[in-house]
């Protein structure tokens, strides 16, 4: 059987929807991809000898308090990763999930104070170089695609007081949610209290803090809404 053909099945199977690859990817790139996908699935299978769930591992990926960890089938974490799940909830990650090379996901900042920790639906993506620290609590969809350089802050300082230092004032959460099918553009900020409609589009460079109705597209510093996506006159 053709070496394509297998590739495309494979893919489909994992991802549970018909994949398939350009026509005019190279037999050679074709080869390479099966020979780096098998090592990393063989390098996910020895992290995880009893899930019985397929991870796909990159190299130099750290993973700290495993027992805090979750995925599901199918889930990539690119070279140069580094997650520690310590935290009340862990950190969850769906079916399909892809998290780009030398991406963070710092679910707590403080051993004094336990983060909240941090989820990632079926099928969503974060480009290489983001951080999430996820202490007041992260919360994506599904599908839901994000460029590079990505950040989430999920709690503020307290800074009340003059007399003591303001990192021993303590913190606030309020915690960061990114609704289903929401596409983010590079560079994107995400400040505490944030909270971003399903459909949305958030242009690259953006500072977003407070709610972005369903369906808008943002942009700016702050991020303000340009538009909405849907029809004139339909309501989300």
């Amino acid at each position: 059987m053709p070496l394509k053909l297998l590739l495309n099945r494979a893919a489909s199977r994992l991802k549970g929807s018909s994949y398939s690859l350009d026509p005019a990817l190279p037999l050679s790139a074709m080869f390479g991809l099966a020979m780096r996908r098998a090592a990393w699935l063989a390098r996910g299978t020895l992290a995880f000898p009893l899930r019985g769930k397929k991870l796909f591992l990159g190299p130099n990926v750290i993973l700290r308090n495993r027992g805090h960890f979750a995925f599901g089938n199918g889930t990539t974490l690119a070279h140069g990763c580094l997650i520690d799940g310590l935290s009340k909830n862990g950190v969850k990650l769906g079916r399909n999930v892809n998290v780009g090379p030398n991406t963070i996901i710092q679910a707590s900042g403080v051993l004094s104070n336990l983060g909240t920790g941090c989820s990632i639906g079926d099928n969503s993506g974060i480009g290489g170089f983001s951080f999430v620290g996820c202490g007041g609590g992260v919360t994506i969809g599904s599908n839901v695609i994000m460029g590079q350089y990505v950040s989430f802050h999920s709690e503020n300082h307290v800074i009340d007081r003059t007399d003591v230092p303001i990192r021993v004032q303590g913190v606030t959460r309020k915690g960061i949610v990114v609704e289903d099918d929401c596409w983010v553009g590079a560079k994107t900020t995400f400040l505490d209290g944030s909270h971003i409609g399903r459909g949305c589009v958030i242009a690259a460079g953006s500072v977003v803090r407070g709610d972005i109705p369903a369906y808008s597209i943002a942009a700016g510093v702050p991020a303000k809404v340009i538009r909405s996506r849907l029809p004139q006159g339909q309501q989300p």
